[in-house]
Protein backbone atom coordinates (compact mmCIF):
# COMPACT_ATOMS: atom_id res chain seq x y z
CA UNK A 1 0.00 0.00 0.00
CA UNK A 2 1.03 3.87 -0.69
CA UNK A 3 2.34 5.08 2.43
CA UNK A 4 0.60 7.63 4.45
CA UNK A 5 3.62 9.47 5.31
CA UNK A 6 7.13 9.28 4.13
CA UNK A 7 9.48 9.83 7.04
CA UNK A 8 12.46 11.94 5.81
CA UNK A 9 12.91 13.30 9.14
CA UNK A 10 12.42 16.94 8.21
CA UNK A 11 9.65 19.44 8.07
CA UNK A 12 8.55 18.13 4.59
CA UNK A 13 7.38 14.88 6.24
CA UNK A 14 5.39 16.53 8.95
CA UNK A 15 3.72 19.43 6.29
CA UNK A 16 2.88 15.92 4.06
CA UNK A 17 1.31 14.05 7.08
CA UNK A 18 -0.52 17.57 8.16
CA UNK A 19 -1.68 17.81 4.60
CA UNK A 20 -2.93 13.62 4.11
CA UNK A 21 -4.37 14.52 7.46
CA UNK A 22 -6.68 17.33 6.20
CA UNK A 23 -7.58 15.61 3.01
CA UNK A 24 -9.03 12.67 4.41
CA UNK A 25 -10.64 15.17 7.32
CA UNK A 26 -12.57 17.06 4.10
CA UNK A 27 -13.73 14.28 2.31
CA UNK A 28 -15.04 12.40 5.01
CA UNK A 29 -17.20 15.49 5.79
CA UNK A 30 -18.15 16.37 2.48
CA UNK A 31 -19.39 12.38 1.67
CA UNK A 32 -21.16 13.17 5.03
CA UNK A 33 -22.94 15.72 4.05
CA UNK A 34 -24.18 13.93 1.06
CA UNK A 35 -25.03 10.83 3.55
CA UNK A 36 -27.01 13.13 5.69
CA UNK A 37 -29.64 14.10 2.91
CA UNK A 38 -30.77 10.41 3.58
CA UNK A 39 -31.05 10.35 7.59
CA UNK A 40 -33.87 8.66 9.45
CA UNK A 41 -32.98 8.49 13.13
CA UNK A 42 -32.00 11.96 15.48
CA UNK A 43 -30.93 14.04 12.53
CA UNK A 44 -27.62 11.78 12.41
CA UNK A 45 -28.09 7.94 11.60
CA UNK A 46 -28.62 7.12 7.91
CA UNK A 47 -29.56 3.93 5.67
CA UNK A 48 -26.39 5.07 4.09
CA UNK A 49 -22.79 6.46 5.34
CA UNK A 50 -20.41 6.87 2.53
CA UNK A 51 -18.21 8.26 4.92
CA UNK A 52 -17.10 4.58 6.21
CA UNK A 53 -16.71 3.62 2.77
CA UNK A 54 -14.03 6.26 2.33
CA UNK A 55 -12.46 5.63 5.69
CA UNK A 56 -11.81 2.34 4.29
CA UNK A 57 -10.59 2.99 1.15
CA UNK A 58 -8.16 5.34 2.89
CA UNK A 59 -7.06 2.44 4.90
CA UNK A 60 -6.62 0.28 2.42
CA UNK A 61 -4.66 2.31 -0.18
CA UNK A 62 -2.60 5.04 2.56
CA UNK A 63 -2.57 2.21 5.49
CA UNK A 64 -3.15 2.48 8.83
CA UNK A 65 -1.42 6.29 9.34
CA UNK A 66 -4.79 7.07 8.02
CA UNK A 67 -6.93 6.93 11.11
CA UNK A 68 -6.17 10.64 12.20
CA UNK A 69 -7.88 11.74 9.65
CA UNK A 70 -10.86 9.87 9.90
CA UNK A 71 -11.35 10.93 13.29
CA UNK A 72 -11.25 14.47 12.72
CA UNK A 73 -13.59 14.54 10.15
CA UNK A 74 -15.86 12.22 12.14
CA UNK A 75 -15.46 14.79 15.08
CA UNK A 76 -16.61 17.36 12.67
CA UNK A 77 -19.57 15.95 11.63
CA UNK A 78 -20.92 14.86 15.19
CA UNK A 79 -19.83 17.68 16.68
CA UNK A 80 -22.58 19.87 14.98
CA UNK A 81 -25.07 16.84 15.44
CA UNK A 82 -24.58 16.40 19.38
CA UNK A 83 -25.37 15.37 21.69
CA UNK A 84 -23.43 16.03 24.11
CA UNK A 85 -19.28 16.65 23.33
CA UNK A 86 -18.68 13.58 25.60
CA UNK A 87 -20.88 11.68 23.46
CA UNK A 88 -19.49 13.03 19.91
CA UNK A 89 -15.94 11.79 20.75
CA UNK A 90 -16.89 8.65 21.57
CA UNK A 91 -18.92 8.53 18.65
CA UNK A 92 -15.82 9.38 16.70
CA UNK A 93 -14.05 6.98 18.05
CA UNK A 94 -16.17 4.34 17.03
CA UNK A 95 -16.28 5.78 13.97
CA UNK A 96 -12.51 5.14 13.53
CA UNK A 97 -12.80 2.13 15.57
CA UNK A 98 -14.98 0.17 13.19
CA UNK A 99 -12.98 1.12 9.76
CA UNK A 100 -10.01 -0.16 11.77
CA UNK A 101 -11.56 -3.12 12.38
CA UNK A 102 -12.54 -3.74 8.87
CA UNK A 103 -9.01 -3.27 7.52
CA UNK A 104 -7.24 -5.64 10.22
CA UNK A 105 -9.61 -8.31 9.40
CA UNK A 106 -9.36 -7.72 5.94
CA UNK A 107 -5.43 -7.81 6.21
CA UNK A 108 -5.37 -10.70 8.51
CA UNK A 109 -6.71 -12.61 5.31
CA UNK A 110 -4.16 -11.26 3.00
CA UNK A 111 -6.97 -8.99 0.66
CA UNK A 112 -5.86 -7.14 -2.43
CA UNK A 113 -7.18 -4.07 -3.26
CA UNK A 114 -7.25 -4.81 -7.02
CA UNK A 115 -10.36 -7.24 -6.34
CA UNK A 116 -9.18 -9.86 -8.84
CA UNK A 117 -9.40 -12.53 -6.81
CA UNK A 118 -12.69 -14.51 -5.33
CA UNK A 119 -11.31 -14.27 -2.09
CA UNK A 120 -11.25 -10.98 -2.37
CA UNK A 121 -14.55 -10.07 -2.79
CA UNK A 122 -15.58 -12.41 0.21
CA UNK A 123 -13.47 -10.89 2.15
CA UNK A 124 -14.92 -7.22 1.71
CA UNK A 125 -18.33 -8.37 1.91
CA UNK A 126 -17.87 -10.51 4.94
CA UNK A 127 -15.21 -8.78 6.78
CA UNK A 128 -15.05 -5.59 5.52
CA UNK A 129 -18.47 -4.54 5.51
CA UNK A 130 -20.84 -7.10 7.89
CA UNK A 131 -18.31 -8.06 10.66
CA UNK A 132 -16.22 -4.79 10.74
CA UNK A 133 -19.27 -2.39 11.10
CA UNK A 134 -20.66 -4.14 13.86
CA UNK A 135 -18.85 -2.52 16.16
CA UNK A 136 -19.38 1.28 15.03
CA UNK A 137 -23.48 0.48 15.08
CA UNK A 138 -23.00 -1.11 18.07
CA UNK A 139 -21.06 1.65 19.82
CA UNK A 140 -22.65 4.88 18.32
CA UNK A 141 -26.02 3.37 19.51
CA UNK A 142 -25.05 2.41 22.90
CA UNK A 143 -23.63 5.99 22.99
CA UNK A 144 -26.93 7.69 22.05
CA UNK A 145 -29.22 5.82 24.94
CA UNK A 146 -26.75 6.04 27.49
CA UNK A 147 -26.39 9.54 26.82
CA UNK A 148 -30.40 10.12 26.96
CA UNK A 149 -30.84 10.90 23.51
CA UNK A 150 -32.44 7.80 22.88
CA UNK A 151 -34.87 5.34 24.79
CA UNK A 152 -33.81 2.32 25.56
CA UNK A 153 -36.46 0.67 23.54
CA UNK A 154 -35.04 2.61 20.38
CA UNK A 155 -31.68 1.08 19.91
CA UNK A 156 -32.10 -2.20 18.07
CA UNK A 157 -33.88 0.39 15.17
CA UNK A 158 -31.73 2.70 15.43
CA UNK A 159 -28.60 0.07 15.14
CA UNK A 160 -30.10 -1.48 12.59
CA UNK A 161 -30.00 1.80 10.71
CA UNK A 162 -26.39 2.46 11.78
CA UNK A 163 -25.03 -1.48 10.57
CA UNK A 164 -27.10 -0.90 7.41
CA UNK A 165 -25.85 2.75 6.81
CA UNK A 166 -21.74 1.36 7.76
CA UNK A 167 -22.13 -1.52 5.98
CA UNK A 168 -23.82 -0.29 2.59
CA UNK A 169 -20.86 2.53 2.57
CA UNK A 170 -18.08 -0.12 2.33
CA UNK A 171 -20.34 -2.41 -0.01
CA UNK A 172 -21.09 0.80 -2.14
CA UNK A 173 -18.39 3.21 -2.00
CA UNK A 174 -15.13 1.38 -0.82
CA UNK A 175 -15.07 -1.02 -4.28
CA UNK A 176 -15.83 1.94 -6.27
CA UNK A 177 -12.61 4.03 -4.59
CA UNK A 178 -10.48 0.91 -5.21
CA UNK A 179 -11.62 0.73 -8.96
CA UNK A 180 -11.00 4.61 -9.55
CA UNK A 181 -7.44 4.13 -7.96
CA UNK A 182 -6.57 1.54 -10.20
CA UNK A 183 -7.96 3.51 -13.54
CA UNK A 184 -11.09 2.84 -15.06
CA UNK A 185 -10.43 0.71 -18.28
CA UNK A 186 -13.21 -1.11 -20.29
CA UNK A 187 -12.37 -4.83 -20.69
CA UNK A 188 -12.02 -5.11 -24.30
CA UNK A 189 -11.91 -8.77 -25.91
CA UNK A 190 -10.61 -8.05 -29.07
CA UNK A 191 -7.68 -6.56 -27.47
CA UNK A 192 -5.41 -10.11 -28.10
CA UNK A 193 -6.43 -9.89 -31.48
CA UNK A 194 -4.74 -6.10 -31.79
CA UNK A 195 -1.66 -7.65 -31.83
CA UNK A 196 -1.73 -10.90 -33.53
CA UNK A 197 0.64 -10.65 -37.08
CA UNK A 198 -2.56 -11.50 -38.98
CA UNK A 199 -3.46 -8.07 -38.90
CA UNK A 200 -2.15 -5.17 -41.03
CA UNK A 201 -1.71 -1.79 -39.42
CA UNK A 202 -4.70 -0.06 -41.01
CA UNK A 203 -6.91 -2.93 -39.50
CA UNK A 204 -5.37 -2.88 -36.42
CA UNK A 205 -6.16 0.83 -35.82
CA UNK A 206 -9.81 0.30 -37.00
CA UNK A 207 -10.99 -2.59 -34.81
CA UNK A 208 -10.37 -0.51 -31.50
CA UNK A 209 -12.07 2.02 -32.41
CA UNK A 210 -14.99 0.31 -32.97
CA UNK A 211 -15.08 -2.18 -30.60
CA UNK A 212 -14.22 1.03 -28.03
CA UNK A 213 -17.36 3.10 -29.54
CA UNK A 214 -19.71 -0.37 -29.12
CA UNK A 215 -18.80 -0.89 -25.61
CA UNK A 216 -18.97 2.54 -24.38
CA UNK A 217 -22.32 2.59 -25.89
CA UNK A 218 -23.44 -0.68 -24.19
CA UNK A 219 -22.04 0.96 -20.65
CA UNK A 220 -23.97 3.69 -21.15
CA UNK A 221 -27.18 1.79 -22.05
CA UNK A 222 -26.29 -0.66 -19.00
CA UNK A 223 -26.50 2.16 -16.44
CA UNK A 224 -29.66 3.60 -18.12
CA UNK A 225 -31.45 0.33 -18.29
CA UNK A 226 -30.16 0.05 -14.42
CA UNK A 227 -31.57 2.96 -13.05
CA UNK A 228 -35.00 2.66 -14.93
CA UNK A 229 -35.54 -0.89 -13.78
CA UNK A 230 -34.30 -0.43 -10.27
CA UNK A 231 -36.38 2.76 -10.11
CA UNK A 232 -40.03 0.94 -11.23
CA UNK A 233 -39.15 -1.70 -9.21
CA UNK A 234 -38.56 -0.71 -5.97
CA UNK A 235 -41.19 2.01 -6.58
CA UNK A 236 -44.25 -0.50 -7.56
CA UNK A 237 -46.35 -2.18 -4.69
CA UNK A 238 -45.88 -5.55 -6.47
CA UNK A 239 -42.40 -6.84 -4.77
CA UNK A 240 -40.48 -7.13 -8.02
CA UNK A 241 -36.47 -6.41 -6.51
CA UNK A 242 -35.09 -9.37 -7.99
CA UNK A 243 -35.36 -7.28 -11.64
CA UNK A 244 -32.24 -5.73 -11.18
CA UNK A 245 -30.05 -9.38 -10.76
CA UNK A 246 -29.83 -9.76 -14.71
CA UNK A 247 -28.79 -6.22 -15.25
CA UNK A 248 -26.07 -6.64 -12.51
CA UNK A 249 -24.69 -10.11 -13.89
CA UNK A 250 -24.56 -8.29 -17.12
CA UNK A 251 -22.15 -5.68 -15.69
CA UNK A 252 -20.30 -7.94 -14.08
CA UNK A 253 -19.96 -10.44 -17.10
CA UNK A 254 -19.58 -7.56 -19.82
CA UNK A 255 -18.03 -4.92 -18.02
CA UNK A 256 -16.48 -6.52 -15.01
CA UNK A 257 -14.99 -4.82 -11.53
CA UNK A 258 -15.74 -1.44 -13.19
CA UNK A 259 -19.11 -2.37 -14.04
CA UNK A 260 -20.33 -4.20 -11.67
CA UNK A 261 -18.98 -1.48 -9.16
CA UNK A 262 -20.58 1.20 -10.91
CA UNK A 263 -24.19 -0.44 -11.51
CA UNK A 264 -24.26 -1.68 -7.75
CA UNK A 265 -23.64 2.17 -6.54
CA UNK A 266 -26.61 3.22 -8.78
CA UNK A 267 -28.71 0.18 -7.65
CA UNK A 268 -28.14 0.46 -3.76
CA UNK A 269 -28.34 4.12 -4.15
CA UNK A 270 -31.79 4.26 -5.36
CA UNK A 271 -33.35 1.43 -3.32
CA UNK A 272 -32.01 3.37 -0.45
CA UNK A 273 -33.61 6.32 -1.27
CA UNK A 274 -37.07 4.86 -2.20
CA UNK A 275 -36.60 3.13 1.51
CA UNK A 276 -36.57 6.04 3.16
CA UNK A 277 -39.46 7.48 1.89
CA UNK A 278 -41.05 4.21 2.66
CA UNK A 279 -42.43 3.38 -0.67
CA UNK A 280 -42.71 0.13 -2.88
CA UNK A 281 -41.83 -3.04 -0.86
CA UNK A 282 -40.65 -0.68 1.46
CA UNK A 283 -44.44 0.42 2.46
CA UNK A 284 -46.30 -0.97 5.43
CA UNK A 285 -43.18 -2.33 7.57
CA UNK A 286 -41.48 -0.07 10.56
CA UNK A 287 -38.00 1.08 10.60
CA UNK A 288 -36.64 -2.10 11.58
CA UNK A 289 -37.98 -4.50 9.50
CA UNK A 290 -37.24 -1.82 6.14
CA UNK A 291 -33.73 -2.02 6.97
CA UNK A 292 -33.79 -5.52 7.43
CA UNK A 293 -35.15 -5.66 4.21
CA UNK A 294 -32.69 -3.06 2.71
CA UNK A 295 -29.67 -4.75 3.32
CA UNK A 296 -30.48 -7.87 2.49
CA UNK A 297 -31.25 -6.62 -0.96
CA UNK A 298 -28.54 -4.43 -1.03
CA UNK A 299 -26.08 -7.27 0.42
CA UNK A 300 -27.16 -9.41 -2.24
CA UNK A 301 -26.34 -7.08 -5.25
CA UNK A 302 -22.96 -6.41 -3.75
CA UNK A 303 -22.64 -10.03 -3.14
CA UNK A 304 -23.57 -11.04 -6.54
CA UNK A 305 -21.75 -8.41 -8.62
CA UNK A 306 -18.35 -8.52 -7.03
CA UNK A 307 -18.65 -12.22 -6.77
CA UNK A 308 -19.29 -12.50 -10.17
CA UNK A 309 -16.44 -10.20 -11.33
CA UNK A 310 -14.01 -11.83 -9.11
CA UNK A 311 -14.78 -14.97 -10.77
CA UNK A 312 -14.49 -13.45 -14.46
CA UNK A 313 -11.03 -11.77 -13.99
CA UNK A 314 -9.77 -15.16 -12.53
CA UNK A 315 -10.85 -16.68 -15.92
CA UNK A 316 -9.63 -14.18 -17.93
CA UNK A 317 -6.33 -14.67 -16.11
CA UNK A 318 -6.45 -18.48 -16.28
CA UNK A 319 -7.13 -18.05 -20.23
CA UNK A 320 -4.34 -15.50 -20.45
CA UNK A 321 -1.89 -18.14 -18.89
CA UNK A 322 -2.75 -20.62 -20.92
CA UNK A 323 -2.48 -18.39 -24.40
CA UNK A 324 1.11 -18.01 -22.61
CA UNK A 325 2.08 -21.45 -22.28
CA UNK A 326 0.50 -22.78 -25.78
CA UNK A 327 2.54 -19.92 -27.61
CA UNK A 328 5.67 -21.39 -25.36
CA UNK A 329 5.39 -25.10 -26.13
CA UNK A 330 4.54 -23.94 -29.81
CA UNK A 331 7.87 -21.89 -29.41
CA UNK A 332 9.79 -24.96 -28.21
CA UNK A 333 8.44 -27.01 -30.74
CA UNK A 334 10.00 -25.04 -33.55
CA UNK A 335 13.43 -24.31 -31.61
CA UNK A 336 13.82 -28.57 -31.51
CA UNK A 337 12.59 -28.78 -34.94
CA UNK A 338 15.05 -26.49 -36.44
CA UNK A 339 18.16 -28.32 -33.80
CA UNK A 340 18.18 -24.99 -31.62
CA UNK A 341 18.51 -25.26 -28.32
CA UNK A 342 15.18 -24.85 -26.14
CA UNK A 343 15.12 -21.77 -23.36
CA UNK A 344 14.74 -22.63 -20.04
CA UNK A 345 11.04 -22.74 -18.77
CA UNK A 346 9.99 -19.88 -16.74
CA UNK A 347 9.34 -20.46 -13.11
CA UNK A 348 6.09 -20.09 -12.78
CA UNK A 349 4.03 -17.63 -9.76
CA UNK A 350 3.13 -19.71 -6.88
CA UNK A 351 -0.83 -18.62 -7.07
CA UNK A 352 -2.85 -18.67 -9.75
CA UNK A 353 -3.22 -15.15 -10.08
CA UNK A 354 -0.31 -12.96 -10.71
CA UNK A 355 1.81 -11.41 -7.37
CA UNK A 356 0.16 -8.69 -5.77
CA UNK A 357 1.70 -5.72 -6.17
CA UNK A 358 3.82 -4.16 -4.01
CA UNK A 359 1.75 -1.21 -2.65
CA UNK A 360 -1.18 -4.30 -2.59
CA UNK A 361 0.59 -6.74 -0.37
CA UNK A 362 1.56 -4.38 2.48
CA UNK A 363 -1.25 -3.72 4.26
CA UNK A 364 0.58 -2.50 7.30
CA UNK A 365 2.14 0.16 5.76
Amino acid sequence: MVRLVQHDGGLRGYVAQGLSILVVAGVYLAAAELGLLQELVRGQVTPLWPPTGIALACLLLMGVRAWPGITLGAFLVNATLGPSMLAVLAISVGNTIGPLCSYFLLASVGFRSSLNRLRDALALVFLGALAGMLVSATLGSGVLVLSGALQPAEFWPTWSVWWTGDAMGVLVITPLLLVLHKGLRLPREVHASWRTQALSLRESLRLPRRALVGRWAEAAALVVLTFLVTLAATTTSTNMLFLVFPLLIWAALRFQLPGATACVLIVSTVAIVNAARGIGPFAHHDLFVNMVILQAFNGSAALTALLLAAIIAERNHAHHNLEQICARLVEMAVRLERGQGVKPWPSAPSEDLPPARHEDSELWR
